[in-house]
């Protein structure tokens, strides 16, 4: 066993006016892996902009600036987030929700073929696209 010990007692962190955090099992139970990386990067604004509630109203125009995202990433992530079941979101205002008992894999939410299906498609398209401008 790692034998752990402050490195910097002058620099212990503290709980001081906001309040935020992520339980351990995020990271212990599949939760952070089940994410995209846009999902976790909106996903970690979200908790660090909430109140003792989980609440917080950020609009989409300073979170797409803030985490440089496009409206179009900030969609997908943020209908990701609530769809895995870790936010709520009534137009205006987000709430992080407690962790669900267990969660839900990153392919599980998707809808549609796999992505093995989805892939040959798209390189199919691309090939025709290729053969009717010329290029292939």
């Amino acid at each position: 066993m790692v034998m752990k010990r402050i490195i910097d007692p002058s620099r212990i962190r503290r709980i001081d006016g906001g309040f935020s955090f992520i339980p351990h099992r995020f990271l212990m139970d599949g939760f952070l892996e089940a994410l995209s990386q846009k999902e976790i990067l909106l996903y970690l604004f979200l908790v660090m902009a909430s109140d003792l509630n989980g609440l917080s109203f950020y609009s989409y125009d300073v979170i797409c600036s803030l985490l440089q995202l496009s409206a179009d990433d900030y969609i997908n992530a943020r209908d990701g987030l609530i769809k895995k079941d870790f936010i709520a979101f009534d137009g205006t205002i987000f709430q992080v929700l407690s962790l669900p008992s267990r969660p839900l894999s990153a392919t599980s939410t998707k809808v549609g073929p796999d992505l093995k299906y989805r892939a040959r498609i798209k390189k199919l398209i691309q090939h025709s696209l290729w053969e009717a401008r010329g290029d292939g």
